[in-house]
């Protein structure tokens, strides 16, 4: 042990290397953690959690627009941006000092530097200082990808800057159509911008359920929300007022904003990692890792956005953990990445679990499908024209059911529940057997009792 000058090195203070640390300090080892801009990382600071606070802000209106249809009669609103991002600010603080705080407090060392490899067993600091670690950790997440050069690039934003605009963009143009651009349309919308999304492929949200995007991208479009598919922005114009984002198809949009979203890549530049002889994976371009998160290089791991595995906050904090136990707990553990749950928190939103209809239908030779469309309870006296969609995929053959998907209020929430189900390999007989909760819009799940298709795939001669 005299040979290293701490037990575990963590490159990266988001989520999976600060619970890494925790961990791992928790066991006794000598931990030090080094990240280069704000503890937290972009979940916290520029991810998850300031999105989520946006999103509560976009609804508003929305809810003083219903509240007419129950009696209420309210003044005109008003909608002031700069006291949005303050008070963001303030929350997203206090979280930053608390994972700092809750790293500290474990036992671990936190430095605000950068650090990168000298060699597979050295790490130097930004401030001058290096350190010999027995294991190291990288992890140092995502970073926003623009994608292909094109004229005037320089002029457009990541989701990485909308919480810190200067000032609310009355137009906005977004080009993307995962899950990050449609919750940026939505948030944008939501607070009263012109918004239109802009999108390659011939639907949004690519690799959901066939349903919920044909469903997403109509509830969306009835918001007011222009979108444009098998379109790209081929160059970015600056005006004396804005900017003129130039379309593939020829026509051009006035802006205030310009937006990416086309996705994220590892966060991998610069760290030296050729010098440590660290493996890249060619698929994907994250850190190459076996099931415990080990590298190619022993004595080095990798978890979360920078393996390009599952980029999600819980899968990081979960293969973070899953680290500090097998290396310093003595006790190995795998994690399973299969039936994670996830959340669209557009409007409306989507939350899902399991496999989509074509993914269950290429594994199994009998699929049952079950799908019900219908005005949530809310909208008979606010006068929305929203609809609910919610669908179970089922193994026509054992009866589990392989996937849950829903878009409507509170869809994250439901999911999350129905997730444990899933995870249990639940059938389709136990959600019937289960009772109702009347009024809600989740009885559905237990309710629905005919297949609206049936798929059965005959075997190959």
């Amino acid at each position: 042990m005299a040979d290293y000058d701490v037990d575990l090195f963590v490159i990266g203070g988001g989520s999976g290397g600060v619970r890494a640390a925790r961990i791992a300090a928790n066991y006794g080892a000598r931990v030090m953690l080094a990240e280069e801009y704000r503890m937290g990382g972009t979940c916290v600071i520029r991810g998850c959690v300031p999105k989520k606070l946006f999103v509560y802000a976009s609804h508003v209106h929305e809810e003083i627009k219903d509240a007419a249809g129950f009696g209420w009669n309210i003044p005109s609103a008003t909608f002031d941006w700069a006291t949005l991002v303050a008070n963001k600010d303030k929350e997203i603080a206090r979280l930053e000092a608390a994972y700092t705080g809750n790293a500290e407090k474990a036992g671990a060392r936190v430095v605000k530097a950068r650090a990168v490899f000298e060699d597979a067993h050295t790490l130097r600091l930004s401030t001058g200082e290096t350190v010999r670690p027995k294991y190291i950790l990288i992890a140092t997440g995502s970073t926003p990808s623009h994608g292909a050069a094109i004229p005037g690039i320089e002029h457009v934003i990541s989701s990485d800057e909308i919480f810190h605009l200067p000032a609310f963009p009355k137009r906005i143009v977004i080009q993307g159509g995962g899950y990050i651009a449609l919750e940026c349309a939505c948030i944008f919308a939501g607070l009263g911008a012109d918004v239109t999304l802009v999108y390659r492929g011939d639907n949004i949200l690519r690799g959901f359920d066939k349903d919920v995007r044909a469903h997403v991208r109509s509830e969306v479009e009835k918001a007011g929300i222009t979108v444009l598919t098998g379109t790209t922005v081929s160059k970015v114009e600056k005006q004396r007022e804005g900017f003129a984002a130039h379309l593939s198809g020829r026509s051009t949009i006035a802006a205030d904003q310009v937006l990416f979203a086309i996705g994220r890549h590892p966060n991998v530049k610069g760290l030296g990692l050729e010098k440590a002889g660290v493996a890249l994976n060619p698929a994907n371009g994250g850190i190459a890792v076996d099931a415990f998160s080990q590298t190619n290089v022993p004595h080095i791991y990798a978890v979360g956005d920078v393996t390009h595995r599952i980029n999600l906050t819980p899968v990081a904090i979960r293969e973070g953990h899953a680290f500090a136990d097998t290396v310093f707990g003595k006790r190995p553990v795998r994690v399973d990445h299969a039936e994670i749950s996830t959340a669209v928190f557009s409007q409306p939103q989507v939350g899902t679990v399991g496999l989509t209809e074509a993914e269950a239908r290429a594994q199994f030779t009998h699929v049952d499908i079950y799908k019900t469309d219908f005005r949530p309870i809310k909208a008979t006296l606010s006068g929305s024209q929203s609809r609910v969609l919610m669908k179970l995929i089922v193994d026509g053959t054992s009866d589990r059911v392989l996937g849950c998907h829903i878009v409507g209020p509170e869809a994250a929430e439901i999911v999350q529940a129905v997730a444990i189900a899933v995870k249990m390999k639940a059938t389709k007989a136990d959600f019937d057997a289960t009772m109702a909760l009347h009024p809600t819009s989740a009885e559905e799940l237990v309710t629905m009792r005919t297949p609206t298709q049936r798929y059965v795939r005959e075997a190959a001669e």
